[in-house]
């Protein structure tokens, strides 16, 4: 099992502060685990075995605690009165009404509050109107590379990154004695629990507001989650997806479109990355980019033994750069685009992402935009070569693997 050390930085950060911390992933990301290693830190600073409530409402022991009445009264009973009660609640989604549960334990003295979702409209309604300046929110992704290489053996660490490409980070693939068999099944488990079981919650959650269109069409939604998997590191539009689906013999609008691809987005399945005007310091309302959430995930979808490895690469880095806590755009500079925009405490990063800069073609599309910019803010090229390593006037080329593993 791999600490996720950066992630129990933050809940530490966070803890017995008067605002409820709110886990949010995509399923088998490691959530649970997360919380588990965390209450094995309260454990070894002296908190006591009662002083801490855990529910996981996937497990099927817990689910007459389903009824968030039964549930309130069920944690009423446990909670210490002369200490601190930690109360973990892991897919509280699941709980319909809960965020009536989550209101009423926030107001009372002596409770510190932490609940795990898989999907992000958890966030929304209700929940968002009430708790509204009293949360903070985790976001946790499959496994780093770095992260990753703790559970391989052998040290061929550009080995160990092809491989990582290939089967992608979600913790029980990186830990487990893989096959392309065993990877797969696994995988597709995932991506079909994700696809019904986030939908059915979701829709459950939407039955009350006539207001939001339905999202009941599953082999629309996989149609859609096939079409963004292969335009990875692609500006992408509702209608280039309406006109793709459309073309396949069957006709839909770009609302529909849009509706579709919030679900996926909700669901942690793929990120946005908006388009951002680098000299103006401003977000554009133009074609976005998505990410998907693992490359494991995008190997299932699209079935093929070969694909463009520039545009994995950088799937792998905006994810990194998630990770590291920056706010992650796409960046424009005159009639030139930057790949990633990072910004951080109010300053900001330029990186261009591409597999090799051995071709001098290749090379001089690569930094001309970075050159372009007029500022003073580190500017980073990542190739997976070695051969062109170096400092170009400020701009510094770096491995990607070696990037990766120096968090």
């Amino acid at each position: 099992m791999v600490e996720r050390t950066e992630y129990l930085k933050k809940l530490t950060l966070w803890k017995d502060e008067q605002v409820i911390k709110v886990v949010t992933g995509i399923r088998r990301c490691g959530k649970s685990t997360l919380l588990m290693q965390y209450q094995a830190y309260l454990r070894s600073v002296g908190i006591e075995e009662r002083q801490i409530v855990s529910l996981n409402f996937e497990e099927l022991e817990n689910e007459e605690l389903l009824d968030y009445q039964r549930l309130y009264r069920y944690l009423l009973e446990w909670l210490c009165p002369d200490k601190t009660t930690y109360v973990f609640l892991d897919e509280v989604q699941k709980v319909p009404a809960f965020e009536k549960v989550v209101d009423s334990l926030y107001v009372k003295k002596n409770v510190d509050l932490y609940i795990t979702g898989s999907n992000a409209f958890m966030l929304s309604g209700e929940l968002a109107t009430l708790l509204s300046g009293r949360y903070v929110e985790i976001s946790i992704l499959p496994l780093s590379f770095r992260e990753y290489c703790q559970l391989q053996d052998g040290s061929d660490k550009d080995a160990l990154f092809a491989s990582f490409l290939q089967d992608g980070g979600f913790p029980y693939i990186a830990s487990m004695d893989r096959s392309k068999e065993k990877t797969d099944m696994y995988l597709e488990g995932i991506y079909n629990t994700i696809i019904v079981k986030d939908i059915e919650d979701r829709q459950r959650r939407r039955e009350s507001d006539p207001n939001k269109r339905k999202v009941t069409d599953i082999a629309l939604l996989k149609a859609i989650a096939k079409f963004l998997a292969g335009s990875v590191g692609s500006p992408i539009s509702y209608k280039s997806i309406a006109d793709y689906i459309t073309s396949s013999g069957r006709k839909v609008s770009q609302n529909t479109v849009a509706d579709y691809i919030e679900v996926l987005t909700e669901a942690f399945v793929f990120y946005p990355a908006e388009r951002f005007d680098i000299a103006g310091k401003q977000l554009m309302k133009m074609k976005q980019k998505l990410y998907i959430v693992d490359l494991g995930i995008r190997r299932h979808l699209l079935a093929r033994r070969d694909y463009d490895l520039g545009f994995s690469l950088e799937n792998v880095v905006y994810l990194e750069l998630l990770r590291r806590g920056f706010t992650v755009n796409v960046g424009k500079v005159g009639n030139t685009e930057v790949d990633f925009v990072a910004k951080k405490d109010d300053r900001y990063q330029y990186f261009q992402v591409t597999a090799t800069l051995l071709d001098p073609t290749t090379f001089e599309r690569e930094i001309t935009p970075l050159k372009n910019i007029r500022d003073n803010y580190p500017k980073t090229i990542l190739t997976l070569d070695r051969m062109t390593l170096g400092n170009y006037d400020g701009i510094e080329v770096c491995n990607a693997v070696d990037w990766l593993l120096n968090a």
